[in-house]
């Protein structure tokens, strides 16, 4: 847990900066992220280094690009027997693979930020099994992200700076008990735009 806040608080305190962390060059608004896979830290950086550590190029050490791969899967990548099997106490949750646990994690947004799920081994190999996709999440830069409320399931693959930015998002419009109303309106806007960028695919 201490992890996922210490890059869920990164994340909120450097977006706003104008230099790239990684150079120190011009950050444009419209910039991109890598991850620290040792200290769980998402970087501000610019377009050339975004390339470069995405194509190899460069000295990578702990560094990793977050890339833009938005894809919404047709039918649910996780079934209610598996889902149960989780123990996630609410309807929205984020899985991917971290390189410095050696192991799958899960994360769901909660009024304190991002907060880390025990994950069962064997429910986790049997999401692999039945989902070719969700075994080409690029580890420490990609999740799968699932929604299930009123009914409804929807499953995305999706950088994890978004995970990280819905986290902040319920974070900041909490109140209450329930999460109130803005919080529902704020997970709809952002699985609105989920949508819209995504491509559907068959998992």
């Amino acid at each position: 847990m201490s992890s996922l806040k210490r890059l869920l608080d990164s994340d909120r305190t450097t977006v706003a900066g104008d230099r790239c962390q990684y150079c120190g060059g011009p950050l444009p608004p419209d910039h991109r992220h890598v991850a620290n896979v040792e200290t769980r830290q998402l970087l501000c950086v610019c377009a050339a280094c975004h390339a470069a550590l995405a194509t190899g190029d460069g000295e990578q050490g702990p560094h990793r690009a977050v890339p833009r791969r938005y894809l919404r899967l047709v039918a649910p990548a996780i079934t209610d027997e598996q889902w149960d099997a989780f123990e996630i106490p609410v309807g929205i949750a984020f899985f991917f693979h971290n390189s410095a646990l050696n192991r799958s994690v899960a994360a769901y947004p909660s009024p304190a930020g991002a907060t880390e799920s025990l994950l069962s081994p064997e429910a986790w190999d049997g999401v692999l099994r039945a989902s070719p996709l969700a075994r080409t999440l690029a580890p420490d830069v990609e999740a799968l992200l699932v929604r299930r409320t009123d009914g409804a399931r929807e499953s995305f693959v999706v950088p994890i700076d978004a995970c990280y930015e819905l986290a902040g998002r319920i974070r900041r419009r909490w109140s209450g008990f329930g999460g109130g109303p803005l919080v529902r309106e704020e997970i709809d806007s952002f699985f609105a735009m989920l949508r819209e960028k995504s491509e559907a695919t068959t998992p």
